[in-house]
């Protein structure tokens, strides 16, 4: 069962107005379902964006955000909770705890930095638990692509691809998640 699902994703809300209406359907959807989210504590960009409408829809909503970052990401102040941690480090270690799932909306380096990290703790089995990523237009594409392709060379296995979730539709890849 989901109870919290960790949402990574960007600091900034990208070129596309396309970006911001997927991270408010998808935390509209989260909410309808009474999962709380656990992600970054910023409030600008996809994260302030994707936490305020969880709020807005009556969800719960805990940050994890480093000392050094509170000013510079600009650390939401509305959150259910929020958590300040001194290193990245610990910020990316709590997020894990405190979730049971987690998903990528688009972002940038950090956001496939958090992806690559949980589904590296998965394959070494050190945790069990699902994660996907939400394909809004495209976004992620050419890395399905690559990944696909890093299958096929061997450097990834089938299974180990396989644990990764894909979907354009918010509500469809929570129900992927759910059903692992």
């Amino acid at each position: 069962m989901i109870r919290s699902i960790c949402v990574f994703c960007g600091s900034s809300s990208g070129a596309s107005p396309a970006y911001e209406v997927a991270a408010r359907a998808f935390a509209q959807a989260v909410a309808e379902r009474g999962i709380r989210v656990v992600y970054g504590g910023a409030s600008v960009g996809l994260m302030g964006a994707t936490a305020d409408a969880v709020l807005r829809a009556g969800g719960e909503v805990v940050g994890v955000i480093p000392r050094a970052l509170v000013d510079r990401e600009i650390a939401h102040g509305g959150l259910t909770q929020l958590h300040v941690v001194d290193t990245m480090h610990e910020r990316k270690a709590m997020m894990a705890e405190l979730s049971d799932a987690f998903v990528a909306l688009p972002g940038g380096l950090g956001t496939l930095e958090e992806l690559f990290e949980v589904w590296t703790w998965g394959m070494l089995g050190l945790h069990s638990k699902p994660y996907g990523v939400l394909d809004v237009d495209g976004y992620y594409s050419p890395l399905i692509h690559f990944l696909d392709h890093a299958c096929d060379e061997g450097f990834i296995r089938p299974a180990q691809r396989a644990m990764l979730a894909v979907d354009r539709d918010a509500t469809r890849l929570l129900d992927k998640l759910v059903s692992r």
